[in-house]
């Protein structure tokens, strides 16, 4: 049994595969149809009325018969007439059943046989005498058209197309019901309309100047607009109908809407002077958003229509099933026609059957008739009709694939119109159900085109992240940095929003995987914007955009995969100050022809840049930006650096670093930096020091990082660089410390943190400036008294993870100190002088907390409370004093501010 909700579901599957069904299919179902009823009908007729109806052939007319036929055959061709001799007429009945009183008398020949025996005549000469085409030409027929009919839809319910097939109606449905092609459709219509008027008006234009003969008064035209995104609309109109309806008469809805021409002007001769305006389409005209589910549907929907057009485009097997089951279908008819038209002529009405029943009737011979044969003679001749027709219509499919390329769509029509020009052309079993589609209704085409679309889904991309995106929303993200400025981050968006231009304040933007970032002349509003980061984003900038930029921008950072990822409208930021670039620079013969091509010698005002690459040489590149440049960055992530002569092209440098550069020892190279200040070598290879000797012509040089390398012994020709202010010699193997390194008077850091030292000599008194020490991760049990005697401007003093036993007495002299790390070490209790560092208030004394009860009350007391609000902030280190510094903005050294606030 079957439910009403199967046979339901039945019925709306088959009403949407006419979608795919041609008028000839349709036809050819129509003519199924018809045999089915023909041969329904021929055995209905057969199984209620078929019968034979025999009678005995007399021996004599059968004698007579045979004679007569011989003469006709004989060779002489004589006729000769042989006179039966005239039978002895015998009463029809007995003399004894007779009377006198009968009316009439019973006429014929006495056959002498019974009703059962004419029945039984009848049935034996129906099985032998009677041709098989006569008793079961119906069931054939009634088989035949089933196979047709089969055949006829079997491409919708073969397994490896029948899912593809109901996929694609689904999705066509879902591209009619979607609000977004209504959207689409009338958007696309506004734009032809008006460009359309307005080729139209030139035209006129045109026609007027050239072929008035005489002044022409002043006459205002109009024409009517496209208002509906329907069958109105361009760019639904079929490509090869033409436009003959008249236009409505317009209504008070509509004259809001439409365009006119502006009047004809003469000048004072009376010279005709027409001045057409130009008509701009209104693109711009608001219309009724997208509610957000909408919105997700139709971008669900343009993924869906994606991801189904690469699964259809792979193989064509729709279109070889098709084409393979009408090469059937015409066999088949030829089949029908070849053997049935032969048969069609042993349906006769007479038949002479001689069954083996003599012994049973005394007969030999007999004529029957057939009572149907007349009708089914003539209801298959109907039958052969319809099949011929049938096979008219598969020869006219065969035909139309073979001459139409069904495996190939394009959208020739839009693009003739002038919309949706971006419309990719199809192939394969996608092509081939949308050439299907087109014979029932070719706006199917045009509403699934607008989900084919890249501009169109751009545009709702857009609209989503109008209404997602909001100006509300970007300000709730807005943070601000360490350096205090405002900054945004957009991580994973489709596009831009346009909200986005509207954030006047914010200082740094950082986009991050945003496919399709553009940068519009709207960018102009954003006022404070300075910094701008792109992370895998390649950005595409307007000329009204990029002006905004030369001007304004003073960092920029740039992550990317290959140097060809880099826009080439960075390298026409003029007014840019700071370049970070991240990513594969390199190649086999040095840099990647994308950074050659840059041309770095328009960025005339850059002051920083850093690359973090493995690079196998400095690029010569560098040279042309040689006059501006002060710093340089190259984090070469572990990959040896082999070339460094690419360092004397840039003379003008004041701060250099190479880090994870696989150096060994410091590059001669350094010797043309006559101006450095700045030295960083960390996360290298360095062993010795013995170099450091040369660096005595580096006059300017006041801070040298040497940590995280393997250097095992500090030379004594660390003396000569008597400028020096940082030294950072954290992490490596030193043992011991030499005394010239004391006589650095001028030195205020000093980072010894991480080797293996045991003792600090007590030259390090000698240190009056010292600011901050750091000899954390060491093997000292104890300090030198100097230290806290002659260091008294020392501010940060780091010891943890030693081996102290004792603190010195006089650690109290140090009343500027501020920060006290006192962690790891073997400490019994501390000194109770620790109450005279003041600075030490709150936070500034790191110890255990068992260590710290070993106090005094009033000193424990005193050093946990808050810092006065006067000194809640301890003064932010002192930028090395040097008259090497130019005088520039604050903006300018904004790279020194971060350095000295990791310092």
């Amino acid at each position: 049994m079957f439910t009403l909700s199967e046979l339901a579901s039945l019925n709306e599957r088959q009403s949407s595969y006419k979608l795919l069904k041609p008028w000839w299919e349709v036809f050819m179902d129509y003519l199924v149809v018809l045999m089915l009823m023909v041969s329904v009908l021929a055995g209905t007729l057969l199984l209620s009325r078929d019968r034979v109806v025999c009678l005995p052939i007399h021996p004599i007319s059968s004698s007579i018969n045979q004679s007569l036929a011989s003469e006709d055959l004989s060779p002489e061709g004589a006729h000769i007439t042989l006179t039966p001799p005239a039978p002895t007429p015998e009463p029809l009945f007995p003399s004894h059943l007779s009377s006198s009183g009968a009316k009439s008398s019973a006429r014929g020949r006495r056959t002498n046989m019974d009703y059962q025996q004419y029945i039984y005549v009848s049935q034996v000469c129906y099985h032998e005498a009677l041709p098989w085409f006569s008793r079961f030409s119906p069931y054939v027929a009634l088989l035949q058209s089933l196979m047709l009919l089969a055949s006829g839809c079997f491409w919708f319910h073969f397994p490896l197309t029948s899912s593809r097939i109901e996929h694609f109606l689904t999705i066509l449905a879902k591209c009619c019901e979607s609000p977004w092609t209504s959207r689409a459709l009338s958007h696309t219509a506004r734009l032809d309309s008006g460009q359309c008027r307005a080729t139209e008006e030139e035209k006129e234009g045109e026609r007027l100047q050239v072929h008035l003969p005489h002044p022409v008064h002043p006459a205002s035209l109009t024409r009517q607009s496209s208002l509906d995104s329907g069958t109105d609309s361009p760019l639904l109109v079929r490509s090869d109908s033409a436009s003959t309806a008249a236009p409505p008469s317009p209504c008070p809805s509509m004259l809001s809407r439409t365009s006119s021409l502006s009047s004809l002007s003469f000048t004072e001769t009376g010279s005709p002077q027409p001045q057409l305006s130009r008509v701009i389409p209104d693109a711009t005209r608001p219309t009724a958003s997208l509610d957000r589910s909408d919105g997700e549907q139709a971008r669900a929907l343009f993924e869906r229509v994606r991801r189904f057009r690469a699964h259809c485009e792979s193989s064509d097997i729709i279109y070889k099933v098709y084409l393979a089951q009408t090469i059937f279908k015409v066999l088949k008819v030829v089949l029908i026609v070849s053997y049935t038209t032969p048969l069609l002529g042993s349906i006769s009405f007479n038949h002479i059957c001689q069954p083996l029943t003599h012994a049973l009737t005394g007969y030999q011979d007999f004529e029957c008739t057939h009572a149907l044969a007349s009708v089914l003679h003539k209801l298959l001749v109907v039958y052969l009709c319809l099949v011929g027709l049938f096979g008219l219509l598969g020869l006219y499919t065969l035909s139309w694939i073979w001459h139409k390329s069904l495996r190939k769509y394009s959208f020739q029509c839009l693009h003739e119109t002038g919309s949706m020009l971006d419309v990719p052309d199809l192939c394969n079993d996608l092509a081939f159900l949308l050439h299907m589609a087109d014979q029932y209704d070719p706006l199917l085409a045009h509403r699934l085109s607008v989900f084919l679309s890249p501009v169109s889904e751009t545009r709702l991309l857009e609209e989503n992240l109008e209404r997602r995106w909001g100006v509300e929303r970007l300000r709730g993200m807005t943070t601000c940095d360490p350096q205090g400025r405002t900054q945004l981050q957009l991580v994973a968006l489709s596009s831009l929003p346009p909200a986005l231009f509207t954030l006047s304040q914010l200082e740094v933007l950082k986009l991050e995987l945003i496919t399709d970032a553009k940068l519009s002349a709207q960018i102009s509003n954003m006022t404070s914007l300075r910094q701008l980061h792109l992370y895998h984003c390649t950005a595409a900038v307007e000329p009204g955009a990029l002006l905004c930029l030369q001007e304004r921008l003073e960092v920029l950072h740039l992550t990317f995969i290959q140097a060809t990822d880099i826009p080439c409208w960075v390298y026409s930021l003029r007014g840019l100050q700071e370049l970070h670039m991240t990513g594969h620079l390199g190649c086999e013969s040095g840099v990647g022809r994308g950074w050659a091509v840059g041309n770095l010698r328009q960025l005339r005002h850059l002051r920083m840049l850093s690359l973090r690459d493995s690079l196998q040489r400095i690029p010569a590149e560098l040279g042309e930006v040689a006059g501006s440049l002060m710093r340089l960055e190259i984090h070469n992530e572990g990959a040896r650096l082999l070339v460094l002569t690419g360092l004397r092209r840039v003379v003008g440098l004041t701060e250099l670093q190479l880090q994870g550069c696989q150096l060994e020892r410091l590059p001669s190279a350094l010797l043309a930096l006559t101006g450095l200040r700045s030295l960083d070598l960390q996360h290298n290879c360095l062993r010795t020091l013995e170099e450091l000797l040369s660096l005595q012509h580096l006059r300017r040089l006041s801070s040298l990082r040497l940590a995280h390398n393997r250097v095992l012994a500090l030379p004594s020709s660390v003396g000569v660089l008597r400028r020096l202010e940082l030294l950072d010699l954290a992490h490596n193997e030193l043992q011991s410390l030499p005394p010239a390194l004391f006589t650095l008077h001028r030195l205020r850091r000093l980072y010894l943190a991480g080797n293996l030292l045991e003792v600090l000599p007590v030259e390090v008194g000698a240190l009056a400036l010292l600011l901050e020490l750091d000899l954390s991760g060491n093997r000292l049990e104890s300090l030198p008294v100097e230290l806290c005697t002659n260091c008294l401007e020392l501010r940060n003093l780091n010891v943890s993870y030693n081996s102290l036993g004792s603190l010195p007495p006089n650690l109290g002299s140090l009343s500027q100190l501020s920060l006290l790390d006192l962690r790891g070490n073997s400490l019994e209790q501390l000194p109770a002088e620790l109450g005279c560092c003041t600075g030490l208030r709150g936070s500034g004394l790191l110890v255990e907390n068992w260590l710290l009860h070993s106090l005094p009350r009033q000193v424990r007391d005193l050093l946990t409370q808050p810092r006065p609000s006067s000194t809640s902030s301890s003064e932010p280190p002192s930028r090395p004093e040097s008259d090497s510094f130019p005088t520039f903005s604050t903006s300018h050294w904004s790279f020194l501010l971060a350095a000295e606030s990791r310092i």
